[in-house]
């Protein structure tokens, strides 16, 4: 099951057409991974403190299915799909939810992702392999 995050859609996350601007979906997704590993015990600052590493993104695959607008209601998902020693895919999702769709009964897809992250060490920013205890929370 994937991880669950709401958004709610403000003035400044709209361009001039008054539909989302693009690039906030990748802000809208990095909160939403930010906070499943923090659901899990892994929040960012601590990892990299107590291990010296850190992810970052390496790639980023999106496609937009339909625009939200100002004051929409959103479902941020986040599911890992590959786990390597030092990189991870996770599939993103932006949905509307339903109770913003009259008709609809199930959320509506906006946009979606697959995200590559990777380990590194902080100090260096060189790539590294993931801790033992984060692959084998994430694997559970």
């Amino acid at each position: 099951m994937a991880f669950q995050w709401p958004v709610r859609i403000y003035w400044e996350d709209t361009d001039a057409g008054g539909i989302v601007f693009y690039a906030n979906y990748l802000k809208f997704f990095e909160r939403a991974r930010t906070e499943w590993l923090r659901s899990i015990g892994f929040g960012q600052h601590d990892m990299r403190e107590q291990t010296g590493g850190m992810f970052v993104v390496t790639g980023a695959d999106l496609r937009y299915h339909r625009p939200a607008r100002l004051d929409d209601e959103l479902i941020v998902t986040a599911a890992v799909s590959e786990m390597g020693k030092a990189s991870l895919t996770i599939e993103q999702t932006a949905l509307l939810k339903p109770a913003q769709m009259n008709q609809a009964t199930s959320p509506v897809l906006l946009c979606e992702a697959a995200i590559r992250i990777g380990w590194v060490a902080a100090a260096t920013m060189r790539p590294s392999r993931i801790p033992g205890t984060l692959l084998e929370q994430l694997s559970s």
